[in-house]
């Protein structure tokens, strides 16, 4: 039996980035933005949980910061992940049973 992380714990991995790297770094979006290479809307739609992160972005990070992408992406879908489970509910499958 798998373990269920409870919804609340899941944290967007934008809003994890935003507060425990790029605030504490000093920098804005606009100067980071440019450093990656990408732009300030892309930035600031992740950092605010409007975006879901790119492994693109994902290394972006890890170079800049050295925050392991891998990290990073399983963030993001253990966060999608419970984002769903929430309304696992509303989905309704029922089991194959599979005849050999």
């Amino acid at each position: 039996m798998a373990l269920k992380m409870h919804t609340s714990l899941a944290v967007h991995v934008g809003d994890w980035l935003k507060t425990e790297i790029v605030e504490p770094s000093g920098l804005t979006v606009k100067a980071l933005a440019q450093h990656f290479g990408v732009s300030r809307q892309a930035l600031s739609t992740l950092l605010n949980g409007h975006a879901n992160l790119s492994p693109d972005m994902a290394i972006r990070f890890e170079k800049g910061f050295g925050v392991k992408a891998d990290t990073l992406l399983r963030m993001q879908a253990a966060y999608e992940l419970a984002q769903v489970r929430a309304h696992e509910g509303d989905i309704q499958v029922e089991r194959l049973v599979l005849v050999a």
